[in-house]
């Protein structure tokens, strides 16, 4: 087992943050960052002992930060006896290398944080897939460090590589393999996802997916909507993997509605990459049901990143109902006219206490649109199928057999009427 796969498995007491401010960012918007971060190291069980914000014009390209200020940083460390020195922006594998060699401890970055976190968080075998990935990708540039002990016991003159060059490449094509190995299982997962999608579109059932900023209350709605029993609890990423349940509106309509992984600050692209096949369940549903943590003192910025990344994804434009969650917790009202520029329907909630679900439930009836469609089918009993599937995605309200085939009195979501029609006939 090399020192990366290693160092997964070390536990880290007590740590020192260090947030960078470049030209373009305010002091505010770093410290709000840092204090992001503070929340995901502890997710991981980790006492944060100091923070330091470091102003920078250009970062420096051996320690991101200059030499003098690195001495600082170091010094930091052993007055809080700190086992562990957390970045807030990336490093790049040379950086970490030389910080580790600096520092004499373990350092990481955000990326290593926010993947530990999915890590103690997966329950699925896609999960843990993903997981995996993200974690070998940021593992591959970063082997070579285990094994230059062995390089400098290298000989001679030309170029046949010493027994910690060939080390390093057996790890990499190991590592390499690994990541092949990973892809082809995932691609295998979200095959069986995709199937599973287009089963709902042929049912015609709208489907609604639960998106938002982590921590916003999105498990706790989808089951004071659906009784789904999924994990809620108030941490970061308390849950992973995406969740789909049947609801029926008031109004007949039933809905698939879907919880998915929560959106963070400097989410880093290859999380995104690793986890597309769950936030895709964001840009393949009709509609959006968006959770803001009112309650939180930056739940408009957090409501803009959240908008931000669905743009990314390509889901900028679905018909979304703004939820403004936890509105029990704020002390004084918070008019949700601070959010109608970002989307047509806002509706305050408190998703734990049921306050205003019923609005909300109102408002998805509207936002779906179409209703529920009343017809007379006859289906012939060589189309059983179709019958099934009536009473799975429609409301059967009288059955009939004659003539060969069956007759149905349904109501049924009205954008499946076209697909009916050739079965249609008379009211009996």
């Amino acid at each position: 087992m090399n020192e990366e796969i290693r160092a997964d498995k070390r536990h880290f007491g007590r740590a020192v943050l260090v947030g960078v401010q470049f030209p373009r960012q305010t002091r505010g918007e770093v410290l709000e960052h840092l204090t992001e971060l503070q929340a995901l190291v502890a997710t991981l069980g980790v006492e944060v002992a100091a923070t330091e914000l470091v102003r920078l014009d250009r970062p420096s390209p051996k320690l991101l930060v200059g030499s003098g200020k690195a001495e600082e940083i170091v010094a930091l460390l052993e007055a809080h006896d700190a086992d562990v020195l957390v970045f807030d922006d990336d490093l790049s594998p040379p950086q970490q290398h030389l910080w580790e060699k600096t520092a004499k401890r373990a350092v990481i970055d955000r990326r290593k944080v926010i993947i530990d976190i999915f890590g103690q968080r997966a329950r699925t075998r896609e999960a843990h897939l993903q997981v995996d990935l993200a974690r070998l990708e940021y593992t591959l540039p970063r082997l070579k460090r285990a094994w230059t002990h062995l390089e400098r016991q290298r000989g001679g003159g030309g170029f046949v590589g010493g027994a910690g060059e060939a080390q390093i490449e057996v790890d990499r094509r190991i590592v390499r393999d690994k990541i092949a190995h990973l892809r082809r299982d995932l691609v295998e997962v979200r095959r069986h996802r995709d199937n599973q999608r287009k089963g709902r579109e042929r049912s015609g059932i709208p489907t609604v997916a639960i998106v938002g900023y982590t921590n916003s209350g999105k498990s706790t709605l989808l089951n004071a909507l659906t009784g789904a029993g999924v994990l809620a609890e108030d941490k970061l990423f308390a849950t992973l993997d995406p969740t789909t349940r049947r609801v029926v509106l008031p109004n007949g309509q039933p809905v698939l509605v879907t919880d998915t992984v929560g959106f963070i600050r400097k989410l880093p692209h290859t999380l995104i990459e690793a986890f597309k096949s769950t936030l895709e369940e964001a840009t393949t549903a009709d509609y959006l049901l968006h959770v803001v943590d009112a309650s939180h003192p930056k739940a408009l910025e957090q409501c803009e990143v959240t908008l931000g990344l669905l743009e990314e994804l390509g889901a900028g434009d679905k018909p979304t109902v703004l939820a403004l969650n936890k509105i029990d917790l704020v002390e004084e009202g918070l008019a949700p006219e601070t959010f109608a520029h970002l989307a047509e329907r806002v509706v305050p909630i408190s998703a734990r206490s049921g306050r205003g679900l019923g609005d909300l439930v109102e408002n998805l009836m509207c936002l779906t649109g179409g209703g529920m469609a009343n017809l007379h089918l006859r289906i012939p009993t060589s189309r059983f199928d179709l019958v099934s599937s009536m009473y799975r995605n429609g409301e059967v309200l009288e059955e009939r057999y004659g003539g060969g085939a069956v007759l149905l009195h349904v109501r049924v979501p009205a954008r499946l009427e076209s697909r009916l029609a050739e079965f249609a006939t008379a009211p009996w």
